[in-house]
C-alpha cells in the first residue's frame, strides 16, 4: 500500500468534515417517511473516490458519520447512520471496480455512477426490509406493521411492507443518490477543467 501524502490526508479530512456538515443539513421529502431524509453528504465522498481512491472515500464516509453524531446527534436512533455505514461498501466497491474495469475514462465515470446507483438502490430494499426498518421499529417500541401504517398517513399508496419498499424505499434512494451523484459529477468535471492536478479520467483517445 502506498503511503499517504500530507496533502491527501488533509484533503480527506477536509472532505470528511464537509460531508459531516452536509449530512447534518438533512431534510424530508413529501409523501416519504419522516425518517427518510435527503442530504448531500455523498458529494465529498464522490470527489474523494475519483480523485484519491476508494480508501480515501471510505474514510470520508466514516468521518462524516462521526462528525454528524458528535455535532447534532441522530434523529433516527442511530438507524440512519447504520444504514450509511452499510452503504459505504455498496457505494465504493462496485463504483470503483466498474470505473477501473472500463479504463478510468469519462464514460467509465458515468457508467460506474449509474450502475452504482442501481446496485445501491437494490440492496437498500433488502437492508430496509430486513435490517434498518425492523431496528427502527424496535427502537420505537412497536411492530413493523405499525411503522408502515404511520407512513400510510403521508402516502396512502403504502399499505404493507412490499408497497413500502416500492413506493418509499426505491424512489427515495433513486432521488437521493441521483442528486448526490449528479452534483458530484458536475463538481468533478469543473475541477478537472479548472485544475491541472485533478485528473480523474483519461481522454477517450487514450482508451
Amino acid at each position: 500500500m502506498k503511503k499517504w501524502s500530507v496533502k491527501k490526508l488533509v484533503l480527506t479530512a477536509i472532505l470528511g468534515g464537509l460531508a459531516g456538515v452536509l449530512m447534518s443539513l438533512e431534510f424530508s421529502l413529501p409523501f416519504m417517511p419522516t425518517f427518510y431524509k435527503i442530504d448531500f453528504s455523498d458529494v465529498p465522498s464522490i470527489i474523494a473516490l475519483f480523485t484519491m481512491g476508494p480508501l480515501s472515500a471510505a474514510c470520508v464516509e466514516v468521518i462524516k458519520i462521526v462528525v454528524k453524531i458528535a455535532t447534532v446527534g441522530s434523529y433516527s436512533f442511530g438507524i440512519g447512520e447504520l444504514a450509511n455505514l452499510i452503504a459505504i461498501a455498496l457505494f465504493i466497491i462496485p463504483t470503483w471496480l466498474i470505473y477501473k474495469a472500463m479504463g478510468k475514462t469519462k464514460k467509465a465515470v458515468v457508467a460506474s455512477l449509474f450502475f452504482g446507483m442501481l446496485i445501491r438502490t437494490g440492496f437498500a430494499c433488502f437492508v430496509n426490509a430486513y435490517i434498518t426498518l425492523p431496528l427502527y421499529a424496535r427502537a420505537m417500541g412497536m411492530p413493523v406493521d405499525s411503522i408502515v401504517k404511520m407512513v400510510a398517513s403521508v402516502n396512502p399508496s403504502i399499505t404493507d411492507l412490499r408497497s413500502f419498499i416500492l413506493f418509499a424505499t426505491i424512489p427515495f434512494n433513486l432521488i437521493k443518490i441521483a442528486a448526490n451523484y449528479g452534483i458530484g459529477y458536475f463538481i468533478l468535471v469543473r475541477l478537472a477543467s479548472a485544475r491541472t492536478d485533478v485528473n480523474f479520467y483519461k481522454p477517450e483517445s487514450a482508451c
